[in-house]
């Protein structure tokens, strides 16, 4: 039993990671300012703060065996909104988080960044070792996170994933996301609008990165960067993906949004870890939740859209 930090644990992410952190017996405090609500549920072992990364107090790191970053302004339209708060939120706040917890002698700290910081690559094969050239002020703050991080790597076990684009069910929906947001797309329309089309992403399920954050915790040694996508996919074909389960008319539309890469996880791989799910699985629970009335399309579950009218 360990006892977790948590920040963003109300987010498409936390709201699936934290039951797994609370049934493996662990006892977590999670932070967040809950723009899009709190889904998880009451339990005995967890505590919620409703508030920002930025006020916590070293009285709150102190006694906690490790910290999962997860909170940020999350993906490139958000970012851009307000790069200020971007920029306070995903870098600034990382470099107090990460100082406050080395003043505290938390021994671990997981950190969420994105594969989205390599930019755009032509290399097949996208490793962790490549150069990084961030497109937008989301990207850029996730790259200086980072390298806050691991200039405290000889104080603290720093433990860095740089997920794919995540697909599947959360109680803090996102239909934002291309998998999710095709999908539900077929389901309410019957037509599916494809932005360009030839852009290769790199996607992960929600089960698949909230177990890799339970593996990194269970296992500290493993410090430095990880890569997490195990499905390098286009756009054009995640849209195939779902008409074989939905029927739906393809329609494509030009894109002004240049990002196509992929990325190896061959260095997870390495370390034993193996994926159970696949973007069909997604797009199968995906459907199945909306037919049974457990999913519905909801303003709060598009970042951008929310941001913009309920939150800043």
């Amino acid at each position: 039993m360990k006892t977790i930090l948590v920040t963003g644990g109300c987010g498409y992410k936390g709201s699936v990671l934290v039951p797994k952190l609370l049934a493996a017996g662990h006892h977590v405090t999670v932070i967040d300012t809950q723009w899009f609500g709190n889904f998880l549920k009451p339990h005995p072992h967890l505590t919620v703060h409703k508030m920002c990364v930025m006020d916590l107090q070293p009285e709150m790191v102190k006694n906690h065996d490790a910290i999962m970053h997860l909170s940020s302004v999350a993906n490139d339209p958000c970012g851009d909104l307000n790069p200020k708060i971007t920029w306070e939120l995903n870098a600034l706040a990382t470099m107090k988080l990460v100082d406050m917890a080395v003043r505290q002698n938390v021994p671990q700290f997981i950190y969420a960044s994105s594969g989205s910081v390599y930019g755009v690559k032509e290399e097949e094969n996208v490793t962790e070792d490549l150069e990084l050239i961030p497109l937008s002020e989301y990207n850029k703050t996730k790259m200086i996170a980072e390298r806050i991080l691991l200039s405290y790597k000889e104080q603290i076990k720093v433990q860095i994933l740089r997920p794919a684009t995540v697909c599947g069910l959360s109680p803090r929906m996102r239909l934002d996301v291309a998998v999710n947001m095709l999908t539900m797309q077929a389901l309410t329309r019957g037509e599916i609008t494809i932005l360009g089309g030839d852009q290769t992403r790199p996607n992960i399920h929600i089960e698949d990165i909230t177990d890799l954050y339970l593996f990194l915790l269970d296992h500290p040694q493993h410090v430095g960067i990880f890569n997490a996508g195990f499905e390098n996919i286009s756009i054009m074909d995640i849209a195939k993906s779902v008409t074989k389960h939905i029927p739906a008319e393809l329609k494509v539309v030009a894109s002004n949004d240049p990002r196509s890469y992929r990325i190896s996880s061959q260095k997870l791989l390495d370390l034993g870890y193996k994926p159970k799910k696949t973007i069909q699985n997604a797009i199968e629970e995906i459907a199945a939740a909306f037919k049974q009335g457990a999913l519905k399309d909801e303003p709060h579950f598009y970042n951008l859209k929310w941001m913009q009218e309920a939150v800043l």
